[in-house]
């Protein structure tokens, strides 16, 4: 039987506390990894890495690897350095991004580039890259190389065409959609088809994997951007109105625009292109996305790529992690919330 995502109101608030649970004393070992990983004889690069992996994130996709692991009973150890290999794949996108993005805050806390400059964020998250790569050498899998360097390579072009992308209101939704399959999704899947590849599991459970990651990835992503308009900084551990500010496209700014008026479009543009970025005008941006229901249509289509991600594992024996690994789809759509 296939578990279903449930609506606000119709069950307890999900967490990812079962996996952390789950995970806890494999995730301790993966956390030595990184610790030790992220050491350099140049003291700048582990206190500028130690602001941000330090910094409170929930460590959720190498949770994912250790956790899809343990759906497969693997009883080995190759993927705790797998899975610090992807945290410094994310932390290095983070540092990256933050540059890009110009952010003052990144969970919760003063952005690194601000602290340390941008050319030491960008250094810093180069080197973490580099540290990524060592690991995957370590372990000696081809395979796994090719899955988390290809990921690497998509996430890079995601980025690159949401940079294209931006201030752009004819985006699509097919187009936004392509983007945050590459700068979000990938990870993800990766993060999760790896397991299967040190568990020896075969194709078929590999790309169950991959599915379950890729469609989370994407649903994580929209709750994002919906919450971008929605929630408080400290929730969300950046300043909130980012999105709107940098002329980002996201969904329910495309919903909207499509949805409104010529004039509410005129303002869209306007937005976009950066010439309406003031706190009145986040306000009635707002009062748009409320008016044309886009947000709560872009939350619609996360529980709808939710759904397809709980699909993806339905196959799988009932158990601690399969469940873990359910709740946490639920957790990531709740965050809208």
């Amino acid at each position: 039987m296939t578990a279903t995502i449930h609506k606000l109101g119709e069950q307890r608030q999900p967490s990812l506390d079962p996996m952390l649970k789950l995970v806890a004393p494999e995730m301790n070992k993966v956390n030595a990894v990184i610790l030790d990983r992220m050491q350099s004889e140049i003291p700048l690069i582990p206190e500028l890495a130690g602001h941000l992996i330090a910094g409170g994130g929930k460590r959720m996709r190498p949770m994912l690897t250790l956790a899809c692991a343990r759906l497969l009973d693997y009883p080995g150890e190759r993927h705790h350095k797998l899975a610090a290999a992807v945290e410094f794949i994310h932390t290095a996108t983070l540092l990256h991004d933050d540059v890009v993005d110009g952010s003052d805050m990144r969970r919760g806390k003063t952005a690194a580039n601000l602290i340390f400059g941008n050319p030491a964020a960008v250094l810093v998250g180069d080197f973490l890259f580099s540290r990524s790569f060592e690991l995957m050498v370590e372990d000696g899998s081809l395979k796994v190389l090719k899955i988390l360097s290809h990921a690497s390579a998509v996430i890079a072009e995601g980025e690159v065409n949401q940079l294209t992308a931006q201030r752009q209101i004819a985006t699509s939704e097919e187009k936004y959609l392509e983007i945050i399959g590459s700068k979000t999704a990938a990870l993800f899947a990766a993060a999760c088809r790896i397991a299967a590849v040190v568990a020896e599991s075969g194709e078929g459970q590999e790309t169950a994997l991959d599915a379950y990651g890729r469609n989370l990835g994407i649903a994580f992503q929209l709750v994002d951007d919906a919450i971008d308009y929605v929630s408080d900084g400290a929730t969300m551990g950046k300043d909130s109105g980012d999105d709107f500010r940098d002329g980002k496209v996201t969904l329910p700014v495309i919903l909207a625009h499509c949805r409104g008026t010529p004039d509410e479009q005129k303002f869209w543009r306007e937005a976009m292109l950066g010439n309406r970025v003031s706190d009145d005008d986040l306000a009635y941006a707002r009062i748009l996305l409320r008016r044309y229901v886009a947000i709560d249509d872009t939350i619609d289509r996360a529980r709808h790529y939710g759904q397809r991600a709980i699909d993806a594992i339905a196959h799988f024996s009932p158990g601690e992690a399969k469940a873990a690994l359910t709740e946490a789809v639920e957790f990531a759509i709740a965050r809208a919330y």
